[in-house]
């Protein structure tokens, strides 16, 4: 605004210089400065605008590299955020890895430990099917002809099962053994004095036929009764000890053969010495066998 106050006052003095009586001369000079003058204005005006649009696009400018600026910290706060979330997950994954090393590391001793407790047991069986394929050979190899045919040796599930026909060890009708079962059962007996860690079982059985004795109600007391009456023999003739020694009776309620029939009848009057492992010894094997501990699986 000072540029333009300027020529205003040129122009009023040259208007006065005229009407002073100014010559023509001196008028055109003041007609060329004046003229410089306008263009110099004319300049000034068009520099003083361009300095104004100059100016404001550099606010624009400095208004759009601050909101730059601003953006692009925020995106710093928000990759520093994913940084640390990712650390985060990085550390779990590391962490349940090393747990799951771990847990790897347990069952695998689990196993080991599984692995040696089975081929221990199966040790252990093949221990006890060899003693008692010994035994069994042993006892049949000292029976004679004639007393195999009424004594049945047989191994089943690891238990040796000697079968005595009743009229070999009893009277008819009774629990009394006769002197002929002697040997037999001597010979027996010094089996199971040769196997003392063996538990021994005497077991009586009958046919389906009622009993009518004085003293003697039923088939269950005769069975009862003569498997005691073993029991008493081995013990007492034999010094086998009574520790290892259990009597019990069936009756008639065990049969292995069809009770409608004089052969099937005979064939279930019979009396079992069953000798079988201590079975305290097989409750110390279970007692041993590894626990099995949970294994957290990694979340």
């Amino acid at each position: 605004m000072k540029n333009l106050v300027f020529p205003m006052s040129v122009l009023t003095a040259s208007l006065f210089f005229i009407g002073c009586g100014v010559s023509k001369k001196q008028y055109a000079g003041l007609q060329s400065d004046y003229s410089k003058l306008q263009t110099e204005h004319s300049q000034l005006t068009k520099q003083y605008q361009d300095g104004q649009l100059q100016l404001a696009e550099g606010r624009t400018r400095i208004k759009s590299l601050e909101d730059q600026l601003a953006s692009e910290r925020q995106n710093n706060t928000d990759l520093r955020s994913a940084y640390a979330a990712l650390q985060k997950t990085l550390d779990n994954s590391i962490n349940q890895n090393s747990q799951g090393n771990i847990n790897i590391s347990k069952l695998v001793d689990e196993i080991n430990a599984s692995n040696k407790y089975i081929k221990h047991l199966v040790e252990t069986k093949n221990k006890s099917d060899s003693l008692n394929l010994v035994l069994t050979n042993n006892l049949t190899r000292s029976l004679s002809r004639e007393e195999l045919q009424e004594v049945d040796v047989q191994v089943l599930k690891g238990v040796v099962y000697i079968s005595l026909a009743d009229n070999m060890l009893y009277k008819s009708g009774s629990y009394e053994i006769n002197d002929r079962a002697d040997q037999t059962l001597s010979k027996i007996a010094k089996i199971i004095q040769d196997y003392r860690d063996y538990e021994v079982l005497i077991e009586g059985n009958t046919d389906t036929d009622p009993i009518s004795k004085p003293n003697i109600r039923n088939n269950w007391d005769l069975s009862t009764l003569r498997a005691s009456s073993v029991v008493q023999a081995l013990q007492n003739k034999y010094g086998v000890d009574p520790k290892r020694l259990t009597a019990g009776g069936r009756g008639e309620y065990n049969p292995i053969a069809d009770n409608t029939t004089a052969m099937g009848k005979q064939r279930n009057r019979r009396t079992q010495i069953i000798i079988t492992p201590k079975l305290d010894q097989f409750m110390e094997l279970i007692d041993k066998a590894p626990e099995a501990t949970e294994v957290p699986s990694a979340q």
